[in-house]
Order: C-alpha cells, then sequence, then structure tokens
C-alpha cells in the first residue's frame, strides 16, 4: 500500500491560504474522493509526489506538453530567453517567429493574436465575433468546455460536468440569455436554431470534444456547421485550444479539411507555459485593436518566454515522423486497453484521436454529452485509484481526456497494460 502522508499534509497547508486548496478545481479529486496528490518534480513520461512516488502520466499537464515533463531543449530555450528578458511588455522578434509557424500550420488562421489562456483566446474570439457580424447569440455545445467565460459556462463540460453543475453561481443570468446550447453531434437541432434564430453571431465548437472524454465530431456534422455559418452569415469559431496539435499536426481543421472562420489555440503551442491565441481571415482579425474597432489588449500577450518554449516544442514535434509515431502509440494503448477489458466481460470503449485518448465503461461509445452512463463515471473512480496504486496518474475526472506524449517508451506502454490487466481480474 502506498503512504501518501506527505501529500495529505501539504494539502491540508494549502486549504489555509488557497481558496478549496487548489487553483483549478478539477486538482481537488473532489469527484475521486480522497486527497489530492501533491507533486514536485517531473521529468519526460513521468510524476513524482511529495511522498517519493513515481507515476506514468497520461495528464501531461492537461495535453499541454506533447513532448513530456522538462524536454531539455524546451527548457534551454526558456533559459536562454530568460538571460535575454521574460517580459517587455513592447513588440518582440519572438511571437512574429511564433506565429509564422503556426500560421503555416494553420492556414485558415491568416492573422493571428497572442494572449495569456485559453479563455482569454476564447473570448477576445467571440467579442471579435459579434463585432464582425452585429449579433449577439452564441451557439454552443453541451459538454464542450471554452474556458469560464460567463457567456459560456452553460453545460460545460469539463470541471462544472466533474462537480456535477450545469452553470456557475455568479453568471447573470441576462449573460447567458444570448447564449442557446445544442447536443453535439446533432445536425437537425443546428438546422432548427438558425431557422428560430436570426441573431447568430458564431458558432463556436470542440470538433473533436475533449472536456466530456474524448468524442469526435462527426465530419458530416461539421460540414453542416461550415454550411450554415456561411449561408446566414454567422462565424463559425473552432475551439482547437486543446485539439491542436494533440489530434492532428494541423489540427482538426487539417484532419477534416474545413477551415473555420476563427480559430482558438492554446495549451502545446506554449510548450508548458501559459498561453493562448486567437486566428482567422485576415479581414476579420483586422478588426481587432488597433487597426478595428473591437478592443483586446494583454501585458503578458506574445510573453517571450511562452514563445520561446513553444516555438521549440513545434519546431520537435513536427519533425518528420514524430507525430505520427506519438499517434501509432496512442492508437497502439487505447487498443490494447479496449481488448484486454472487454476479453474479461467489462464493457468499455477507448475512443482516440491523433495522441489524445479516454475510457468509457459503457456499452455504447458515446456521440453526445447525454450519452455519458452513471455507471461509467462510478466505475473511473475505481479505475482511478487503482491505477494510482500501480503508478500510473490518469485525469482526476471521468470527464477529461488523457495524453501521451513523445516521452512515453514501449516499456510504459506495456507497464500500463499491466495494470490495466490486474483492473480486470
Amino acid at each position: 500500500m502506498r503512504s501518501f502522508s506527505k501529500s495529505k499534509q501539504e494539502f491540508s497547508r494549502a486549504k489555509r491560504v488557497l481558496a478549496g486548496g487548489v487553483n483549478s478545481p478539477v486538482r481537488s479529486f473532489q469527484a475521486m474522493g480522497g486527497t489530492p496528490l501533491v507533486f514536485k518534480k517531473a521529468k519526460g513520461a513521468y510524476l513524482f509526489d511529495v511522498d517519493g512516488h513515481k507515476y506514468i502520466d497520461y495528464c501531461q499537464s492537461w495535453g499541454a506538453l506533447a513532448l513530456g515533463h522538462a524536454d531539455p531543449s524546451v527548457c534551454r530555450a526558456i533559459a536562454v530567453q530568460a538571460g535575454l528578458g521574460t517580459s517587455f511588455g513592447a513588440v518582440t522578434p519572438y511571437e512574429t517567429q511564433l506565429a509564422t509557424f503556426l500560421r503555416r500550420l494553420f492556414p485558415s488562421c491568416q492573422r493571428l493574436r497572442f494572449v495569456s489562456s485559453g479563455t482569454e483566446a476564447v473570448m477576445s474570439a467571440v467579442r471579435l465575433a459579434r463585432g464582425v457580424t452585429g449579433k449577439e447569440r452564441i451557439l454552443k455545445f453541451e459538454g464542450c468546455y471554452h474556458g469560464h467565460l460567463d457567456s459560456l459556462l452553460v453545460r460545460a463540460g469539463s470541471g462544472l460536468a466533474t462537480l456535477g453543475r450545469p452553470s456557475s453561481l455568479g453568471v447573470p443570468s441576462s449573460f447567458v440569455s444570448k447564449t442557446t446550447t445544442l447536443p453535439y453531434n446533432d445536425s437537425n437541432a443546428v438546422k432548427q436554431a438558425f431557422r428560430k434564430f436570426k441573431d447568430i453571431a458564431c458558432v463556436i465548437v470542440e470538433p473533436v470534444a475533449g472536456n466530456m472524454g474524448v468524442i469526435p465530431a462527426k465530419r458530416a456534422f461539421l460540414k453542416l456547421l461550415r454550411q450554415e455559418t456561411r449561408r446566414h452569415k454567422a462565424l463559425l469559431i473552432f475551439d482547437e485550444v486543446m485539439t491542436g496539435l494533440r489530434a492532428h499536426s494541423r489540427g482538426v481543421q487539417g484532419l477534416y479539411g474545413i477551415q473555420p472562420d476563427l480559430t482558438t489555440l492554446g495549451k502545446v503551442i506554449g510548450g508548458g507555459l501559459p498561453i493562448g491565441a486567437l486566428g482567422g481571415k485576415e479581414k476579420i482579425m483586422n478588426q481587432l485593436a488597433p487597426e478595428g474597432p473591437v478592443y483586446q489588449a494583454g501585458t503578458l500577450s506574445g510573453n517571450p518566454l511562452s514563445m520561446a518554449a513553444g516555438l521549440e516544442t513545434l519546431r520537435q514535434l513536427t519533425r518528420n515522423g514524430t507525430f505520427k509515431k506519438l499517434q501509432a502509440s496512442t492508437a497502439y494503448l487505447a487498443g490494447e486497453v479496449e481488448s484486454i477489458m472487454r476479453k474479461k466481460g467489462i464493457p468499455v470503449h477507448v475512443p482516440h484521436v491523433g495522441s489524445m485518448f479516454s475510457i468509457y465503461f459503457q456499452p455504447k461509445a458515446p456521440e453526445k454529452y447525454s450519452d455519458i452512463s452513471q455507471g461509467h463515471v462510478q466505475t473511473y473512480k475505481k479505475f482511478f485509484w487503482h491505477m494510482v496504486s500501480q503508478g500510473i496518474y490518469l485525469p482526476p475526472s471521468s470527464y477529461e481526456a488523457m495524453f501521451l506524449s513523445v516521452k512515453h517508451s514501449q516499456r510504459d506502454l506495456k507497464t500500463t497494460l499491466k495494470a490495466v490487466e490486474r483492473f480486470a481480474l
């Protein structure tokens, strides 16, 4: 049996000075029960807690670390830049370099604007869509999380789903009165919404959902979103904060060949440092201040440390064969987990896209948020703690995606599969 006495002590101290003892709700382990693990260091595919236990990590900072923890080349890039300056609050060549790289990967992003988080990127994209179209209504989908922006914090998956809440106190009803939430992958609901509402400014969607587990959007569904938004002069926003450089080296838009009007990015593009970005067609992005009337600003936007870490991460991840190897490892692990459990009579589905995957303990793979069963939620809790006891760290929520990094070795995968076999006994 593993002892977590030091983690318990550290969390007790944290609760005296931090709200809830954490700086992001899902870290609290509230849905898993027990005390959060407290980590002191990480390297490659591994996490190390304050009690001295080592874990193979399939959270990878919620997907941000495609190269694994403390990649040497990324750390060197950060150190070099730190010696030159950590923040100037002015124009630098580093932001231009990263934007140029991203534009090559995402051709729909003719112009970009860096911010400091995914939430900030979405907030800016929604404001821009409303400003450009002169309309106010947002269409979103149940279980898709787009950050903690008031107008989108409705049936949003992720931490809200983990805590069993449809929305949040403190969000005025007037803020969400212009937000319409529809079932994911439901084309008919989208058509009906456009017939009913004439004030739709934008449709925002995770083109592969990662905040209710991994649920891929149907290609026909995304094509319909593209058609309907064009027909009704609304903008289509792909929230690729999670899926950009995870679902595909060119995002889901590259995987499916569907170009949105606006794209939000984050996580991987900062190499583990805080970052967000929005990008889109030149004529749309030019409506942002200072050239246009839609205001957006940020003191730490384009932070040099994040630019350096992101640029080095993208260079490595897009080298010949790197992403394909990562994708192949993910497909292998997902397939083997599914096979092991099904042989033991455990109903399970392990969907995967790129280097993202998740586990659903239920007979039918979900296509939308309401398809996720409570039986899955309860079984995942048992599975989570079993894997912790075996030295495997998974997201402490049944609604979150799991991720591989390039540092996960075949030995790590085999060790993980042995732990899965013990659960299935």
